[in-house]
């Protein structure tokens, strides 16, 4: 039962690691698509952070009561705020899609040349 409950917490632990290196992958390959597999981590971050600060400034525009015109730019705010975050997770699993493709592409052309 511990075992189980280690193996579930180490699954949590390697969010985004979906792909193991393979001896016949060069190091270097490896690493690149390590480093563009981070930053696009990075990059699923940011679009959050902006997500929420958007979402933020829409909050305090709409606690503004005596300015009624404000009521539309906090509106416009919650729209961009959703539409960050939609676009940043949907730019995240393309790109990580894509990686894994090209990972397997890399380690197929491996497996011919041997």
């Amino acid at each position: 039962m511990k075992d189980k409950s280690k193996k579930s917490r180490m699954k949590l632990l390697r969010f985004g690691r979906d792909f193991k290196p393979d001896e016949r992958v060069i190091l270097r390959d490896y690493l690149a698509i390590e480093r563009t597999r981070l930053a696009n981590e990075r990059t699923l971050l940011s679009y959050i952070r902006s997500s929420l600060y958007l979402l933020l400034g829409a909050i305090a525009f709409f606690q503004l009561k005596e300015f009624a015109n404000f009521k539309y730019v906090a509106l416009t705010a919650l729209v961009f705020s959703i539409t960050f975050f939609i676009i940043g997770v949907y730019r995240f699993i393309l790109l990580k899609k894509s990686l894994k493709r090209v990972y397997y592409k890399s380690e197929d052309m491996f497996k011919d040349k041997d």
